[in-house]
């Protein structure tokens, strides 16, 4: 198994800057990869273009790029360029966000997220292979029947790697499966190594696909500091990342058999009491999907990563010392 550093999105009020040195110092410590995220605050591009300027051999990925933000031309663009410019390092993760993120921000329709992905990867693929773009399908009409000037195109620049590995973030059953199916790699969030086969199905993985959860790392002698110090951006996730009835990590966690728990987190995060909905995340739920306390707890509870299929380990840390605890146990 291998190791990532997942930098995320800089909070608010932080510069990525203090991410890009963790990343850097990853890259000395022997880490595999590193990956930015995007939400509505800083995007994935900019920083993975400076950390790929200050690094040479970690490999830089999207966690993720967000499919409404950009059209799939863009997508190829930037994909083909980072890839490009970073020497082959790039790897492209892509996902939908959420409709309070699409039709919020984006100012796009939510409409139906399955085939939106499907085409999308379609198209990226199509481009990066240098053909020329042409696509009617019921998500995306390229040339687009408008002013009737549109011709089809063809990328000017010839990619690097024209099968540029791309990942799909998927939570759900139905897009964990499309994932497995369409893309390189899956990029899960909030993944329980025990359950996540009978929570997500049991789908089959190609050679050479990717497995890359996303998790939390807090290195510590007090482990009850160590996870209470997760329950809040837990509770973000769970109870604020989306409306009441339309949040997918509350289904994910329920379908983890904490449903009361994933309730009672939602209700009280989107009732105005964030501090008691991470006093409700239960200490069994933070032990699953995060690897919390000392360095002899963690290197126990990796053996659970590396039996459910997991290729990569993407670490989502502010602490050095728990990227150097994290690589002294995978040498």
């Amino acid at each position: 198994m291998k190791l990532g550093y997942y930098l995320g999105y800089a909070p608010p009020g932080t510069n990525p800057l203090e991410l890009i040195q963790l990343a850097q110092e990853a890259e000395r410590l022997g880490f595999d990869s590193a990956w930015a995220a995007e939400a509505w605050g800083t995007d994935a591009v900019t920083v993975l273009s400076w950390l790929a300027a200050t690094t040479s051999t970690i490999k830089v990925g999207s966690a993720i790029m967000q499919i409404p933000g950009r059209t799939p031309a863009n997508t190829a663009m930037t994909a083909a360029t980072l890839d490009l410019m970073s020497g082959g390092r790039f790897q492209l993760g892509l996902g939908t966000s959420g409709p309070q993120v699409a039709e919020g921000w984006h100012g796009q329709p939510w409409g139906e997220p399955l085939e939106k992905t499907r085409e999308y990867v379609e198209i990226v693929r199509s481009i990066l292979r240098r053909e020329t773009l042409e696509h009617h399908g019921s998500q995306y009409d390229i040339p687009h029947d408008g002013t009737g000037l549109g011709k089809p195109l063809k990328l000017m620049m010839r990619p690097l790697r024209p099968d540029l590995p791309i990942y799909l973030a998927s939570i759900g059953p139905r897009a964990v499966a499309q994932a497995f199916e369409i893309a390189d790699g899956w990029l899960p969030i909030l993944l329980s190594p025990e359950r996540w086969r009978d929570a997500l199905g049991s789908p089959e993985p190609r050679n050479g696909f990717e497995i890359a959860p996303c998790v939390n790392v807090v290195v510590g002698k007090d482990v009850q500091a160590c996870r209470d110090e997760l329950k809040p951006q837990l509770a973000l996730y769970i109870g604020g990342m989306g409306a009441r009835g339309q949040n997918f990590y509350t289904r994910l966690v329920t379908r983890y058999g904490f449903e009361a728990e994933a309730a009672e987190i939602q209700s009280l995060y989107l009732d105005g009491k964030p501090r008691d909905a991470a006093a409700a995340v239960p200490d069994e739920l933070v032990d699953e999907v995060a690897l919390v306390g000392p360095k002899e707890r963690i290197a126990d509870r990796l053996e659970a990563w590396r039996e459910c299929g997991a290729t990569t380990l993407l670490c989502a840390t502010h602490q050095l010392e728990a990227l150097r605890k994290l690589a002294e146990l995978a040498s």
